[in-house]
């Protein structure tokens, strides 16, 4: 934007500058489209949704249309719904003073309309930003057609206007966001009473505010989120609300491995830097992925409230600190997360998962253990061959008699005599890669020996924190 035009105050400089003020859509397809012809992304960080949803809001956004997004918990609508914001000009000109951020070329609300007509081209403008343009709201029961739309304010009728005068109304969330974007966060969730509220508003541009009906032809774009099961007939949202909406997006969670690995890195919050070198070995984010993958996928978990990408993003967060409590504990300079460490997941995962079945049978705990051992096992299996002649190696050691234990508070320099000692090993831990560091070579025992147990190649023992493996 030509930044000499934030300096414009009047509407009459508005008109001496050749200034044309465009409708919210308009303006959002044209920024749009300057996106697309300059081969950028349209919404940085949204990641998964290239082919399947991203097209989908650009064919809506070309069509001037509000949208819905139907998904389960985790899946990036508000997100999508707040990016949506970055298609808005970044400062648009409104009437100096007004509520509803007024188009001073078409003002709507009647003070700036009598403003407009006494004073022609000297009528004042502001200068407004594209973050005051955007406004959500958190669907609620105690959510009121007040809160959206408006409420007679008995503080100016007691002033001394009637109450039929349009200026005693007191504007709620929907008209202030004028000429902007409005969100409203799980929709089904309003009573039916301010879904007809609003959906009045949408389309006919008219609503009752204490038995008073105004017109109100605000310029806004309406998106909402929802989730799937709610939107239906069967569920809270009525009928006409839906057809209001001009299109229907439905999200989905991250389709491949690598796609929930690069939300969980780009979501995640990493240890600060504290003069230890955090090294993630790749097998350990590919664990805390399939994790989520494997509850996704389970018939023991309840599917249609969904298994948030959160799980990912605060499992990995869980076991980085697990390891930086070790590190610490024990002096070295180095944060590497290892497989003892999954234990943490345990309090970071059963919040957000729920059981479809629950008894005495049905423990959670139970679940959390079944679902980290299927990823390891799915993990190891993508790195190794049980007919790797190295790997048999390993096994035959243990079969000789030999134990080997590991615990998540052992320090990696505890792990250089299996390494040295346990045929087989050395050469496995180096078929993962350049594992060089002590921390590194530990987490790749660890992989290695959980693998074995998993395959039924070597038993496990387990006494407080420390694990003992064994033929």
């Amino acid at each position: 934007m030509d930044q000499n035009l934030l300096n414009l105050r009047t509407f009459g400089d508005l008109k001496n500058a050749g200034y044309k003020i465009k409708p919210v859509r308009i303006e959002m397809r044209d920024n749009l489209l300057v996106l697309l012809r300059n081969k950028e992304r349209i919404m940085p960080g949204i990641i998964g949704y290239d082919d399947s949803v991203l097209p989908e809001i650009e064919n809506g956004v070309l069509a001037g249309h509000h949208m819905v997004f139907l998904g389960e918990r985790g899946q990036a609508k508000s997100r999508i719904i707040r990016s949506l914001a970055l298609f808005l000009d970044e400062y648009v000109p409104a009437v100096k003073g007004c509520e509803i951020n007024d188009d001073p070329s078409a003002p709507i609300c009647q003070r700036c309309r009598r403003l407009k007509m006494e004073q022609g081209d000297l009528l004042e403008i502001a200068w407004i930003g594209r973050d005051h343009r955007y406004a959500e709201k958190l669907a609620t029961p105690d959510v009121s057609v007040a809160d959206l739309i408006g409420e007679i304010d008995p503080i100016r009728v007691a002033e001394g206007r009637y109450l039929a005068d349009e200026e005693t109304i007191h504007y709620g969330l929907i008209p202030r966001i004028n000429r902007g974007i409005f969100a409203i966060n799980e929709l089904p969730d309003l009573t039916e009473k301010v879904q007809v509220g609003l959906f009045n508003l949408m389309e006919e541009k008219d609503v009752q505010i204490k038995g008073y009906k105004i017109r109100l032809p605000i310029d806004v774009v309406f998106c909402a989120s929802a989730n799937p099961e709610d939107y239906t007939s069967r569920g809270r949202i009525i009928t006409p609300l839906k057809d209001r909406f001009d299109i229907q997006i439905r999200t989905h969670y991250p389709k491949t491995l690598e796609h929930e690995i690069l939300v969980m890195e780009q979501e995640a919050t990493l240890p600060p830097e504290s003069g230890m070198a955090l090294r993630v070995p790749q097998f350990i984010k590919e664990i805390v992925a399939q994790i989520t993958f494997e509850a996704r996928g389970s018939n023991e978990i309840n599917q249609s409230s969904g298994v948030s990408v959160r799980v990912s993003i605060n499992n990995f967060e869980s076991i980085l600190s697990n390891a930086e409590k070790r590190a610490v504990i024990n002096g070295e300079n180095e944060i590497v997360p290892r497989v003892s460490d999954l234990h943490s997941l345990y309090a970071s995962t059963a919040g957000k998962i729920e059981l479809e079945y629950v008894g005495e049978d049905k423990k959670e705990g139970d679940l959390i253990e079944r679902l980290i051992n299927r990823a390891v096992l799915k993990t190891f299996d993508r790195y190794f061959k049980m007919d790797d002649p190295q790997l048999k190696k390993v096994a035959n050691y243990f079969e000789g008699g030999w134990g080997v234990e590991v615990s998540d508070h052992s320090p990696s320099s505890d792990y250089t005599e299996p390494i040295r000692e346990v045929e087989g090993l050395r050469e496995s831990i180096l078929s993962l890669g350049p594992f060089e560091t002590p921390g590194l070579m530990a987490a790749a025992s660890e992989l290695i020996f959980e693998g074995l147990h998993l395959h039924q190649k070597l038993n496990k023992d387990r006494e407080g924190g420390r694990f003992s493996y064994h033929a």
